[in-house]
């Protein structure tokens, strides 16, 4: 479609350039992937450092008892944005932008089947985020808790019939703000869903696919049917609050509990949402560090299919203290062990890659092996919250909150890093330097269990979850200090990232295009790629084409038939 421009022939001759040819439109109008998936990737990590400002500011508060540094309005915001901004607007953008990024390269495509559609998918998103972030200004930030139960969720309008009710726009921010979110993750599934069905390149069959390629076509079909639940739950509240209905008020014959069915539908998958591409990053450097090929490739590929359809059927675990019938607590209870199963058979596979090999122990490699270590301590104490009665004990308390932030920092948040040092030397033809690097894990897992592990031991002590402050005589006060100096300390590791990341940017050391002597497709390009990705699209013959390629006299013989 042609568009008005600049780019008219001056009276000396000379042709200026539209402003999609200059550097900023040029980002601005682009379609290409890879360019999109490093928007993704600078968003996720902008909205990151907002919500670890809120964070910081949560820590802050529960300091010490009786903390004044927060209103507990404020609190309410503050913990309320912090749990959005961190699942929403960091993890699934994030790992949407690997994606976005190198998926395309693994398979041997030139692009997106949908380029304008990935596009408008991520500019959804920057609005959406926008948005949610903007409520701050009018002073309605979200305040009912990322899970926004009901009746929290309501209490601020359209109550109506006798109910005393403040006006208030707080829930609706978060109504609009995550609906405009899963906008853009339904356009951006639909978009990897015909990418890796339509677009692989010759010989890459179904199970020659990298498994990173595998973690984001399930995440995928996780996000195109769980988003609906959440979409549901969303519009029955709007209707609730601004048009009198009454589907979640008890005293009008609605009934709370089902927001938390409808939310939990959507929410246990989305767990898996935000850790299954982190177990594909996981997978594909694993084997390039300890120099061998990945064990068990079907076990994984399909384990994570095994936890894609599981993860369906165990939402109401997170509901054990609300009254379930006994059958019920019977089935969910069985169901969340069972899905440890699939998640384990992943574990020793990576430790079954690691025995034996020649191991290499760079950032990526110490991110991924902490990686493994925080998500196995959060793979346990789920296990533990799947036996009821230890469930009635802690549900609610800290111990829940120690629980999901293994699973999604050391789970999701080690993998995003440790995707960005493997990945950096392909978007930016620089390596970023190893000794800050290590420095970056050492303190964000120290910080890491430092911040999170004392809360364990809060949890079984009885400290409830939500609370914006505590009274100093419930022996809280050593185990809240702890955990605020470790925030501190997973503050400096970002610091450290940052300056790495401006650092070598600046006049950091150039490598070539193949600096990890790589397994897969995306490094059998030039770092950065061009445009177009590859002069002449590969055939493959493996599940390791460019190693095999490279090393025809020692190529996996094995993988090739398959």
């Amino acid at each position: 479609m042609a568009t008005r421009t600049v780019d008219e022939i001056t009276t000396t001759g000379v042709r200026r350039r539209s402003f999609s040819e200059s550097y900023l439109g040029e980002w601005l109008t682009t379609t290409d992937h890879k360019k999109i998936g490093l928007m993704y990737l600078i968003t996720g990590f902008f909205f990151f450092l907002v919500g670890g400002m809120e964070a910081m500011l949560i820590r802050t508060q529960l300091a010490q008892p009786n903390g004044k540094v927060l209103s507990p309005e404020a609190y309410n915001q503050i913990f309320t944005m912090h749990g959005t901004t961190m699942i929403f607007l960091f993890v699934i953008p994030a790992l949407s932008g690997f994606g976005n990024y190198v998926v395309p390269l693994m398979i041997g495509a030139r692009d997106m089947a949908y380029p304008r559609m990935n596009a408008f998918g991520y500019w959804v998103l920057l609005f959406g985020g926008v948005f949610l972030q903007a409520s701050f200004l009018f002073g309605a930030a979200p305040n009912g808790g990322w899970f926004m139960y009901a009746p929290l969720n309501e209490g601020l309008a359209g109550c109506g019939h006798g109910f005393q009710c403040t006006p208030g726009m707080n829930a609706d921010f978060w109504i609009l703000g995550t609906t405009l979110l899963g906008i853009s993750s339904i356009t951006g599934s639909l978009n990897f869903v015909v990418t890796i069905f339509r677009l692989r390149a010759p010989g890459m069959s179904i199970n020659r696919m990298p498994l990173f390629t595998w973690m984001i076509l399930v995440m995928s079909f996780l996000l195109l049917f769980a988003l609906p639940s959440l979409t549901v739950a969303s519009i029955l509240l709007l209707l609730d609050r601004h048009l009198g209905t009454h589907f979640y008020q008890y005293a009008n014959h609605g009934d709370p509990l089902l927001w938390q069915h409808l939310f939990w539908s959507f929410g246990h998958p989305e767990v898996y949402i935000l850790i299954l591409p982190a177990f594909g990053i996981v997978s594909e450097i694993l084997p390039v560090f300890s120099r061998k090929p990945i064990f068990g490739y079907t076990f994984i590929a399909w384990s994570g299919v095994a936890i894609g359809f599981l993860s369906f059927t165990v939402w109401a675990h997170h509901m054990f203290a609300v009254g379930l019938p006994p059958i019920a607590q019977a089935f969910f209870a069985s169901s969340t062990t069972l899905i440890a199963i699939p998640t384990a058979v992943k574990i020793f596979n990576w430790l079954a890659t690691l025995y034996g090999g020649r191991l290499r122990f760079t950032t990526p490699m110490i991110f991924c092996l902490g990686f493994v270590a925080m998500f196995l301590i959060g793979g346990l104490n789920g296990a533990a919250l799947a036996v009821v009665p230890f469930d009635y004990q802690v549900t609610d308390s800290y111990f829940v909150v120690a629980h999901i932030h293994y699973v999604l920092f050391g789970g999701s948040a080690f993998g995003i890093f440790a995707g960005i040092y493997y990945w950096f030397p392909k978007f930016s033809g620089k390596i970023l330097n190893e000794r800050l690097g290590q420095a970056h894990f050492w303190l964000a897992f120290l910080g890491m269990n430092l911040t999170f592990f004392p809360m364990h031991l809060m949890g079984i002590l009885g400290m409830p979850r939500r609370v914006y402050t505590f009274p100093g005589n419930l022996g809280w006060n050593e185990l809240n200090v702890l955990a605020s100096l470790g925030a501190l300390v997973l503050g400096i590791s970002v610091v450290i990232f940052m300056i790495n990341i401006i650092k070598t940017l600046k006049d950091g050391e150039k490598v070539g295009d193949d600096p990890w002597d790589a397994f897969t497709l995306e490094w059998d390009t030039t770092s950065p790629p061009k445009k177009y990705n590859f002069l002449e699209i590969p055939v493959v013959r493996s599940r390791r084409p460019f190693y095999d390629k490279k090393y025809p006299e020692v190529a996996d013989w094995k993988s090739v038939i398959h």
